[in-house]
C-alpha cells in the first residue's frame, strides 16, 4: 500500500479562496467568458484530483509565494479528502460546463453556485465540505471495504 502524503491544512484555504474569485467571476460575468473561466477552474479541479494538489497551480502559488512567509503549520493532514473534494468540484464544474455549452444557463448559474458555495465554506470559515463528504463516506464503506478485501 503506498505512503499516505500529507499536507499544510492551509494549502487548500488559500486555494479555495481563488476558487471562489474564480467562480464568483465566472457567475457575475457569465456567458462565454464567465464559461472560459469555469472551464479554466474545471482544469485546476482535474489536476488537484487527479495527480494530487501540489499539480495545481493554485498549491503552487501556496507553497512558492505565500508558505515560506509562514511559520510551519501546526499539523499536516491527510491529503485525500482535499483531493476528493476536488473531484467534487470538478463534477459540479463539469456540470455547469455542460449546461453553458447546451445553452442551458440555468445548469451553469445553479452548478457554479454550488461550487462557489463549497469553496467560500472553505476559504471563509475553514469547513471543506468535499473534505467532510469523504471522509463520512470511510466511515460508512470504509470498514466493509475493508473487511471484504481480507
Amino acid at each position: 500500500m503506498s505512503e499516505v502524503r500529507q499536507i499544510d491544512p492551509r494549502g487548500p484555504r488559500f486555494g479555495a479562496g481563488i476558487t471562489t474569485v474564480v467562480l464568483a467571476a465566472a457567475l457575475v460575468i457569465g456567458g462565454t467568458p464567465g464559461l472560459a473561466l469555469l472551464g479554466l477552474q474545471a482544469v485546476v479541479f482535474a489536476l488537484g484530483a487527479g495527480l494530487g494538489l501540489s499539480a495545481q497551480p493554485y498549491g503552487w502559488v501556496y507553497r512558492t509565494f505565500v508558505r515560506p512567509r509562514l511559520g510551519p503549520p501546526a499539523e499536516l493532514e491527510d491529503e485525500r479528502p482535499p483531493r476528493f473534494a476536488q473531484a467534487v468540484g470538478l463534477g459540479f464544474a463539469l456540470v455547469g460546463l455542460v449546461g453553458g455549452v447546451l445553452d442551458v444557463w440555468p445548469v451553469f448559474f445553479v452548478a457554479t453556485g454550488f461550487a462557489l458555495a463549497a469553496a467560500l465554506l472553505n476559504a471563509a470559515f475553514g469547513f471543506c465540505l468535499g473534505c467532510e463528504m469523504y471522509l463520512l463516506g470511510q466511515r460508512l464503506f470504509g470498514r466493509r471495504t475493508a473487511e471484504a478485501s481480507r
